[in-house]
């Protein structure tokens, strides 16, 4: 999986359109092979796109869980946290 695209369930606030079209978007740009598309090819890679970013909307509105809200910024900063100490 790349590791652009992040977890976008179980969050307060949920994810945005605007989330789930960028990893979408990431999604067929790993597939594909490409981060910008030929003009021949632009339409059927946004398809894939709008189609892509359907389906996790779908996903993300039908999952369920017991376990109460990440929060965002708690996560950032635990991810923040790893970065630095795998940079450092």
């Amino acid at each position: 999986m790349c590791r652009n695209i992040k977890p976008l369930f179980n969050f307060d606030p949920p994810a945005t359109d605007e989330e789930i079209h960028d990893a979408a978007l990431q999604f067929v740009r790993k597939v594909s092979g490409t981060t910008k598309p030929s003009k021949r090819n632009e339409a059927a890679f946004e398809r894939a796109v709008s189609s892509i970013a359907a389906c996790a909307h779908e996903l993300l509105d039908s999952l369920e869980t017991s376990q109460p809200p990440r929060d965002r910024e708690e996560v950032a900063a635990k991810a923040r946290a790893r970065t630095a100490t795998r940079f450092a």
